[in-house]
């Protein structure tokens, strides 16, 4: 291969993750710390200081996207849904009995999917009843919920406003009827409208739009009306990705098996990067502030993310649900990734969880340090008092090579700042401050 070719092939969108949702890469978690380092980790009292937040993983939808790559159920009746909020339900019981879990308060919520909205009013109000009697979550910083479109009412939404919702996230992704169907999205542009509404009567504190850059069949002209229209709109916040193909999506498996199912291409790494900081500059220009690599917020004093803020900061949270992750007194642990293993595990009165890692304090700095810095800064005194880690010292050669490319604005005592070109390609930089042996292995 040609010098001159390899710029070219790393551009271009090839299967594999992109985002780096954690570290030490999930592959590296295992079944043996399971009992060794999650179960322990359970049953002792935990930090008093160190904040505690749920995440419920509802893991149904109408239409598998082609993009997903997250446990989802399409084909589950009214009963097998019904089922499966009933053990969702048992799963917090039996957290909540855990010495590390037992009479904290919960500082976020977030129900996420799969298609939280996908659930009934009914199903929702009964689902909250019996979490709220396991543990109250009044008075909870930021409750999320992630919502598609096509499934809200308008009773749907007053019922999700009635539960305490803070943030409300509608999955919006694109405005092109022809681009939503090409990548298997279930809702439709008339209904964003609709929704957006109904949510704007309801006086829900924070109204996020999430787009994703990149999309199957996206155009340079079809980019340009998405960002037009989010902005008619007048969202708190909006959350834009760019988009990746992990090994477990459908467009992924038709790649690699050459089947060609797909035929309009995903566009390469740099084209997703300019339509992100042409959608960036817009909002900025209509008086928005980019909070991270993902979001621009409206008004920087109200508007929050308490998940991510928390969670990249070492966070505890409780993971419900099928697949889904938490993070407890230092060790990271998964849930069962099938219905079946799941279902049985909790039913038996255990906390189902399939896989475990208990990350040195090294390696806790180093994930602190590679989250936060997709808010594009990070503080070095941070890390020196909770770690006692000169992060300019420790990291001098890589600090240096990220000024060198250009992507770095400033490393000093006091900050160290990306430059926005750094910020959106910050995913493929982060893995140059892990531990070798991470680097180049399997993410999931």
């Amino acid at each position: 291969m040609s010098e001159e070719s390899r710029p070219a092939l790393a551009d271009q969108t090839d299967v594999g993750s992109y985002f780096v949702a954690t570290y030490p890469p999930f592959s590296v978690w295992s079944r043996e710390a399971v009992d060794r380092d999650a179960r322990p980790a359970l049953a002792k009292p935990a930090d008093a200081s160190v904040p505690l937040g749920l995440y419920l993983h509802i893991p149904f939808c109408r239409k598998r996207c082609h993009f997903c790559y997250f446990r989802v159920y399409t084909d589950k009746n009214a009963q097998e849904v019904s089922h499966y909020l009933d053990i969702l339900a048992r799963e917090w019981e039996l957290y909540a009995q855990q010495k590390a879990i037992a009479g904290r308060p919960l500082n976020f919520v977030y129900f996420g999917g799969g298609t939280p909205s996908f659930l009934s009013t009914q199903q929702l109000k009964s689902l909250v009843k019996r979490l709220s009697a396991t543990a109250s979550w009044k008075d909870a910083e930021e409750i999320t919920f992630e919502c598609e479109p096509g499934t809200l009412t308008e009773p749907k939404i007053a019922a999700i406003r009635d539960m305490g919702v803070t943030r409300l996230s509608l999955g919006v992704e694109n405005f092109d009827d022809r681009i939503l169907e090409l990548n298997g999205r279930a809702h439709r542009s008339p209904e964003i409208g609709q929704a957006f509404r109904y949510a704007r009567k309801m006086d829900f504190p924070q109204i996020n739009i999430d787009l994703i850059a990149g999309m199957l069949g996206e155009t340079e002209e079809n980019w340009r009306v998405c960002v037009e229209k989010t902005l008619e709109l007048d969202p708190d916040s909006v959350t834009i990705y760019q988009m990746e193909l992990p090994y477990n999506t459908t467009i992924s498996k038709d790649l690699l098996k050459g089947t060609r199912l797909f035929e309009e291409p995903v566009v390469n790494w740099s084209t997703k990067r300019r339509w992100v900081a042409e959608a960036f500059e817009a909002l900025e220009r209509a008086g928005y502030t980019v909070r991270s690599a993902y979001t621009a917020v409206k008004d920087p004093s109200r508007t929050k993310f308490i998940y991510t803020d928390r969670l990249w900061q070492g966070a505890d949270m409780v993971g419900l649900g099928v697949a889904s992750f938490g993070h407890v007194n230092g060790v990271h642990m998964q849930n069962y990734d099938t219905w079946e293993t799941y279902s049985e595990a909790v039913g038996g009165g255990e906390i189902p969880l399939s896989r475990a890692y208990r990350p040195t304090g090294d390696e806790r700095m180093i994930r602190e340090l590679v989250l936060q810095l997709k808010l594009g800064s990070v503080r070095p005194e941070y890390f020196t008092n909770k770690y006692g880690v000169d992060i300019l010292r420790r990291f001098h050669d890589e600090l240096t090579s990220l000024k060198h490319e250009g992507y770095l604005k400033e490393a000093s005592e006091r900050i160290v700042s990306l430059t926005r070109d750094g910020l959106l390609r910050v995913d493929v930089l982060l893995p140059r401050f892990f531990h070798p042996e991470h680097v180049g292995i399997r993410y999931t």
